[in-house]
C-alpha cells in the first residue's frame, strides 16, 4: 500500500467511525501516585538489604551473608551442602577476582564457561549439579536477582544446574525494577553495550498452575542460594 493509499484508507476509516482522525496522541493522564519510581527509595542500603534478604528467604531462597574476604569459602561450604559433584562457573572476573573461581577449581570437579565452545557450555551446564554466577543487582520489593547475559556470562549457567548460587554485593541492592530501568537507560545513553539478555530471577523454579499448589523445581533449579557480600561501611 502507498502513502497516498494509507491516507486514503485511514481517512474512510475515520469517516466510517464518525470522528476524526488523531495525528497526535492523547497527553497521559497524570498518574495517581508515583510508587513506581520512589516505593522503598526512602530505606538506607542497609535497610535496602534486610528487605531483600527477608524477601528472598520467604521465596525459598537460602541466604548467607559474608564479608568480601571469606566469599571464597562460604562459596565451597555451599558448594558441600548441596551436595558438590560436577560444578559450572560464568567466566566472570568478579568471581575470579573474589577467588570463587580458583578456589572451586582445586577443590570440585568443575568447567568455567567457555564462549568459543557453545556444545561444551550447554552440556556441562545440564549435567552439572551446581551453577555458580556473580550476580549485577539485587531488588528489594521481589526479593529479585539481576543478571546480565554476555559471552562470558551464560544464562545456561544459572537455569540448567539442580542448584544455582548467586554472588551479590549488598552495594548492588536496588529498591525495585524502575531503578533497574533507570540504570539500563543511562547505560543505552552513554553508548554502553547493553547485555544480550536480562534476567530476573526470584527464588527457584516453581509453579503453582495446578489448584494454586506450589511445586518447586518444574522447569529449573530445585535450589537458590544468594552468597550476599557485607561491602557496606
Amino acid at each position: 500500500m502507498d502513502l497516498q493509499n494509507r491516507e486514503n484508507f485511514l481517512n474512510r476509516l475515520a469517516q466510517r467511525m464518525g470522528r476524526e482522525r488523531k495525528l497526535v496522541p492523547d497527553q497521559m493522564d497524570t498518574p495517581v501516585n508515583d510508587h513506581p519510581t520512589t516505593r522503598l527509595t526512602h530505606l538506607s542500603q542497609q535497610e535496602l538489604c534486610d528487605e531483600f534478604m527477608n524477601f528472598a528467604k520467604v521465596l525459598l531462597v537460602d541466604v548467607v551473608e559474608t564479608k568480601e574476604a571469606d566469599v571464597a569459602q562460604a562459596v565451597l561450604d555451599v558448594c558441600e551442602k548441596y551436595g558438590s559433584g560436577s560444578i559450572v562457573l560464568n567466566n566472570d572476573t568478579r568471581l575470579e577476582s573474589l577467588g570463587i573461581t580458583e578456589a572451586v577449581k582445586a577443590k570440585f570437579d568443575s568447567y568455567v564457561w567457555n564462549f568459543t565452545n557453545r556444545e561444551a557450555n550447554i552440556s556441562h551446564a545440564e549435567k552439572a549439579n551446581i551453577g555458580i554466577v556473580h550476580g549485577e543487582y539485587g531488588l528489594a520489593e521481589s526479593g529479585g536477582i539481576v543478571l546480565f547475559a554476555s559471552k562470558d556470562n551464560g544464562r545456561s549457567t544459572s537455569l540448567l544446574p539442580t542448584t544455582s548460587i548467586v554472588v551479590v554485593r549488598k552495594s548492588a541492592v536496588l529498591p525495585r525494577v524502575a531503578q533497574l530501568a533507570q540504570l539500563l537507560n543511562q547505560k543505552a545513553q552513554a553508548g554502553e553495550r547493553m547485555p544480550s539478555c536480562v534476567n530476573i530471577i526470584s527464588g527457584p523454579s516453581a509453579t503453582a498452575d495446578i489448584e494454586l499448589i506450589k511445586v518447586v523445581g518444574v522447569h529449573g533449579p530445585v535450589s537458590k542460594i544468594y552468597v550476599v557480600i557485607d561491602d557496606l561501611a
